[in-house]
């Protein structure tokens, strides 16, 4: 009870998938883990500005491929495929300077997000990148929510900003909620996401629910 569970790993088995997806490593398991959460800390940091919803890793015993589902893939693809070609490159001399095995095929895919506001990790860097700007926390907390809220699939959505708001001495929380957030309903799908704006006086944290209805399997269907 009164305990704060996030939203993905209290849904993981039910509908949601692991973001890491691989098995039968043996001793490995130490070295691939590792490997796994610096790269996506690497690619997290690299990829700020992108508007990347999630990284995916896959890996069999040849291969390993990394998917990045963003909103705007020309962003990464670049001119004739330049983007991915650098930021591959960039991905194998962070896997040398961690000292691990090279895998023997390495894939970066980049898949599209069809409707970014209906997907926390976006709307969450589009409020940071606003507040970045300067602009009013309280306009930015309304404008964002009426534009989720206009998508179709998107039936609730809260944002909470925790920081010195607007340049206050003391920092606060504020709080905006629209709609419905059924936190401990299984089958709610519920998209969480954090960000940080970097303000001139300190940062600015942000967090972002938002549901998307319930998912039923075929047979309840």
């Amino acid at each position: 009870m009164t305990h704060c569970v996030h939203p993905y790993s209290h849904r993981l088995g039910i509908i949601r998938d692991w973001k890491s997806r691989w098995f039968g490593v043996g001793r490995k398991y130490q070295e691939f883990l590792k490997t796994d959460i610096l790269l996506r800390e690497f690619l997290t940091k690299r990829l700020r500005g992108f508007y990347v919803d999630s990284l995916e890793m896959e890996r069999s015993q040849n291969a390993y491929k990394i998917l990045i589902k963003t909103s705007r893939p020309g962003m990464i693809i670049g001119r004739n495929g330049e983007g991915v070609t650098k930021l591959k490159a960039d991905v194998l001399a962070q896997i040398r300077k961690l000292k691990v095995e090279l895998p023997k095929e390495f894939h970066i895919d980049i898949e599209e997000v069809k409707e970014p506001e209906a997907h926390a990790a976006i709307v969450a860097y589009m409020i940071a990148e606003q507040l970045e700007k300067r602009l009013p926390f309280r306009r930015v907390l309304k404008q964002t929510v009426e534009k989720v809220l206009a998508s179709r699939s998107v039936k609730g959505i809260k944002i909470v900003l925790s920081g010195r708001l607007g340049g206050a001495d003391m920092s606060r929380t504020e709080m905006l909620k629209k709609g419905q957030i059924p936190l401990q309903t299984f089958r709610a799908d519920i998209d969480f996401a954090k960000e940080k704006a970097n303000m001139y006086y300190g940062a600015t944290g942000i967090k972002v629910w938002i549901y998307r209805g319930e998912i039923f399997n075929e047979k309840a269907k």
